[in-house]
């Protein structure tokens, strides 16, 4: 909406401002300026507020606003004075204004920076949250505008409103005069305020998913009058599920006398149905559909799912659309699933909601299931069922316009049903926030994750969602860190999620294999070493083994303290006769359960070639078993049995074997104990080994962030931030390129040395004349280095000559190396002190403008560039992160002394990852650094080259308040 000319022309209309958010109830509004339009708007608000909420804004009986009062509450010069408003459908339902005054508490302008602060909500809005997050984005826009403080004066009969300014983290000063309650709130954001800020956000866009997955009633417009075609399928599917609410069919072609269609009552128009609908289900051609979804808003529908087509995945064209229909949605008050949906699920025995197009209901179960895909949502759906695993819920989004993935890990986290979370993701639309929600909700219960297009470099068509361009291996990483099980194909999703949702978690990788044949158990032997696993000898009770054979071998396994998992393999047996049993698997079936359900709680897989039956009859044992008992705390350990303790854990994690690979300590604990349900089971021993090794991690993942890492303190006194702060703004200048500047040598050792990070000053050396001077000037030995930019780094190429001892040497070798590569004008060569010999690596930070600054390590050199063997962290990084970054690269068996060699000094190395971590995350105008070799000896570490780009810092939409996206 933009200001008429009345408004001051210095400050333009404010649009960046203008924001969707979800309130408490899940319902979503529309913040935004108010304008010199909203006379009217104005009043017809302030005469639907109750004469008490009147009282307690304006201090005395206040039953009207006079004209002067509209013109002033409607006319705002954006800086000193700024009004903003809650829509929805277009009305206020709250408004908040701030005036900037002086320290007598009169008007003022800049540089006064405190500002007297004001609310109202209308009575039948105020519980929803509206004051809450009108305080967000009103201090947002105060400290935009260099305000620093927020004044309130507060009748102290009015409990809500001094609870919405005390509840918000912010630091505060309050004190009784005159009658009223005086607050100051310092706007500076505080870990408390932000801590606020997120939990208000959890809970309420996880409200906003259970009332789409929890409707009282559901209305499938678009139903058709014949069977067949998509809202009858709807309709048939609703019914069939033995939805619980009340279900209603819709469609204006209805002939007038149609009361009823498949004993459901049959309307023209919602308008027609006697009670609000909770849920309208769209399934009218795309051009109706802006028709069916005012429709909606104009009778209090709380959400819809859109099954219609013809959206963004057409084009420029669809896509305008689709943001137009989630601009309309969200002005009433709605959220959407869609459009180009494949529908949602909910299989709680108080719902039963099947309002989707798959034709069967999945069985109850723990596992929740998101997709942003309607052909993989069948998929997942087909095979889930034909492995008998059941749900707690589905939703597939299609084009993810508005519900997404993050929406989805908000309620997963919180709802009771779901044990674990399955995301088929095509397009990550915040990657900050994913990471952020994906870390606190594996802290409580598995997410396993398939990323689609993972490799196009594009968002899949439908997706209007920015392009990121780290690579698919930093994607990975990140997820990892969150402690995310990151698998490459649906059947590994499956795989993990059966092993996930019904079996303890293990408590180590030492895995015990016992089976009836030799060679499968050589197989899963093999498998568990290729993923890292660390496999007892099989156990091979041959092919006369009976089904009682496998009970009494899988207990003695269970109860063994030596190992912390079992995988059960099975051929058909020999029969007394001599014959071949396949038989139907359920008598195999039933002593593999008796035996887990009367041991130690440990996870148990089985393999399974040709046994008819086993499989089905394995599943059968509870897919739809009880919950089991989950810990509330974001940060808890898995249970552990009575008697027993928890298993230690350790800041510094161990280093990796000759493979690369970490390997865990023995598990010295009793696992946790959960009560046995379905046992997995398996085609392939390659599918189970790969899933038990995912939970090993997991499990593992989970013990470490029972005490998260740290940024050691010590660092603080060696930090020069605001010398830093200082610096950077003179580097950049009062008015700053926005494509940024690298820095030269001598202003990047600056730079790092105000952080602790030391960079081995190089001299240039022009002449021959000029590198011995240069080599005098540092002292003998030397490195001579070309630095043209395609000769940089790039040893094998012959631009650097090293251990020259003396002035005949360093003569000879900058002869050498012009007679070789070209004139020293092209190469630019220089002369460096030579550092201690030790392992060259490459430390680097960056900024995604989606996911924010990462934190990259590898070795330098050709070949692990070529192999991508490079690590990622997200910053600000912890000191376990740090640890973990450099134990994760392949290559790591270097740094501990591989064949033979000295284990070079990996704290330092450590030390300076976090240094380089606080640097990035303090400023963000460090768009890029690059150290480059980081030579890490034995005994210390040395920079030998580094490179940082200054730019003006991207946004930062994490710490600002509460919004939905806008795509």
């Amino acid at each position: 909406m933009e200001p008429t000319p009345e408004q001051s022309p210095h400050h333009a209309y404010p649009d960046h401002w203008e924001a969707d958010v979800v309130l408490r109830d899940g319902g979503t509004a529309r913040i935004r300026p108010i304008t010199t339009d909203d006379a009217e708007r104005l009043v017809s608000f302030y005469e639907q507020v109750s004469d008490e909420s009147k009282y307690y804004r304006f201090f005395a009986p206040y039953p009207r606003l006079s004209d002067r009062d509209v013109h002033r509450f409607t006319h705002h010069d954006y800086v000193d004075r700024v009004g903003l408003a809650v829509t929805i459908g277009g009305e206020f339902i709250g408004t908040v204004r701030y005036d900037r005054i002086n320290e007598l508490g009169r008007p003022a302008s800049a540089p006064a920076d405190e500002a007297e602060v004001a609310f109202l909500v209308q009575d039948a809005h105020q519980g929803r949250g509206v004051a809450s997050a009108l305080l967000e984005h009103i201090a947002a826009v105060a400290r935009e505008r260099g305000i620093r403080r927020f004044a309130a004066e507060v009748l102290p009969a009015n409990n809500k409103m001094i609870k919405v300014f005390r509840d918000a983290g912010y630091t505060q000063q309050r004190s009784f005069e005159d009658g009223a309650v005086h607050l100051t709130l310092d706007l500076e954001p505080t870990e408390k305020s932000l801590a606020v800020q997120r939990g208000r956000e959890q809970r309420a866009e996880a409200r906003s998913v259970q009332r789409l997955l929890a409707p009282g009633s559901v209305a499938v417009i678009g139903t058709g009058r014949t069977p067949g075609g998509v809202g009858r399928t709807v309709l048939r599917n609703l019914l069939a599920s033995g939805f619980t609410g009340r279900t209603y069919a819709v469609n204006r072609a209805f002939d007038q006398g149609l009361t009823a269609l498949d004993g459901v009552p049959a309307h023209r128009s919602l308008g027609e149905i006697d009670e609000r609908v909770d849920l309208a289900v769209i399934a009218v051609p795309a051009h109706r559909v802006p028709e069916a979804v005012a429709d909606c808003g104009e009778h209090g529908v709380q959400g819809l799912v859109v099954l219609s087509a013809g959206y963004a995945e057409r084009g420029s064209a669809g896509r305008e659309l689709q943001r137009e229909l989630v601009r309309l949605a969200r002005s009433y008050g709605m959220r959407i699933i869609g459009p180009n949906a494949f529908g949602i699920i909910n299989t709680a025995e108080s719902v039963r909601l099947n309002a989707s197009l798959a034709p069967e209901s999945p069985a109850r179960g723990r596992i929740g299931l998101f997709t942003q895909s309607g052909a993989i949502g069948i998929a997942l759906l087909s095979g889930l069922h034909r492995r008998g695993a059941g749900l707690s819920s589905f939703i597939s989004a299609g084009n993810r316009a508005d519900v997404s993935g993050n929406d989805f890990l908000q309620y997963s986290f919180e709802d009771p049903d779901t044990d674990v979370a399955l995301l088929y993701l095509e397009s990550l639309g915040n990657p900050r926030k994913f990471t952020r929600l994906a870390r606190r909700t594996a802290a409580v219960k598995p997410v396993v994750v398939v990323k689609g297009a993972r490799h196009s470099g594009t968002n899949p068509p439908g997706h209007a969602v920015p392009v990121s361009r780290i690579p698919d291996t930093t994607v990975s990483a990140l997820m990892r860190q969150a402690g995310v099980i990151r698998v490459d194909t649906v059947t590994e999703m499956v795989d993990a999620g059966l092993l996930l949702a019904d079996q303890p978690l293990p408590a180590g990788p030492r895995i015990a294999i016992l089976g009836n044949s030799e060679s499968l158990g050589l197989l899963t032997y093999d498998a568990c070493l290729a993923e890292g696993l660390r496999p007892r000898p099989p156990i091979d009770l041959t092919t006369a083994a009976s089904p009682q054979d496998f009970r009494d071998a899988l207990a003695e396994a269970l109860a063994d303290g030596t190992c912390d998992a079992v995988i059960v393999t099975a051929i058909p047996w020999v029969g007394e006769n001599g014959n071949a049993e396949t038989g139907d698997g359920e008598v195999l079936a039933a002593a593999l359960r008796g035996a887990a359900a009367g041991g130690p709680a440990k996870p148990v897989a089985v393999v399974h070639v040709e046994i008819g039956g086993l499989a089905e009859a394995l599943a059968a044992a509870s897919s739809t078993a009880a919950p089991r008992t989950r810990p509330t705390t974001l940060a808890s350990r898995p249970a552990t049995p009575r008697g027993a303790t928890a298993p230690a854990t350790t800041a510094t994690p161990p280093a990796p074997n000759a493979s690369g690979t970490a390997q865990p300590p023995a598990a010295t604990t009793t696992p946790p104990t959960t009560t046995p349900g379905r046992i997995p089971a398996y085609p392939a021993a390659e599918r189970a080994v790969r899933a038990m090794a995912e939970a090993v991690k997991y499990a593992q993942w989970r013990r470490q962030a029972a005490t998260p890492g740290k940024v050691p303190e010590f660092l603080d006194d060696t930090i020069d931030e605001p010398g830093t702060a200082v610096l950077i703004g003179t580097l950049l200048g009062p008015a700053p390129d926005p494509r940024g500047r690298p820095l030269t040598h001598d202003e990047v050792r600056e730079l790092l040395g105000r952080y602790g990070i030391p960079v081995r000053p190089t001299l240039p050396a022009p002449d021959p004349e000029a590198a011995v001077a240069a080599a005098a000037r540092l002292g003998y030995p030397v490195a001579l280095k070309t630095t043209a930019p395609h000769l940089r780094h790039r040893a094998d190429l012959g631009g650097v000559r090293l251990d020259l001892a003396d002035e005949e040497a360093l003569r000879r070798a900058y002869g050498e190396l012009t007679d070789l590569l070209g004139k020293p004008a092209e190469l630019l060569p220089v002369v460096q002190a030579m550092a201690p010999r030790g392992v060259d690596t490459v430390v680097r930070a960056s900024i995604d403008a989606a996911a924010g600054a990462i934190l990259s390590f590898g070795l330098a050199g050709a070949p692990s560039e070529l192999l991508g063997d490079t690590a990622h962290r997200l910053v600000p990084a912890t000191d376990r992160d740090a640890a973990e970054l450099i134990r994760s690269i392949k290559a790591a068996p270097v740094l501990f002394g591989w064949r033979g060699s000295a284990p070079v000094d990996t704290r330092a190395l450590e030390e300076l990852l976090l240094r380089l971590s606080r640097l990035v995350d303090d400023h963000p105008e460090v768009v890029s650094v690059a150290l480059e070799p980081v030579v890490v000896a034995p005994q210390g570490i040395t920079v030998l080259g580094a490179s940082v780009r200054l730019a003006p810092p991207p946004p930062r939409g994490d710490l600002g308040p509460r919004r939905l996206p806008n795509y």
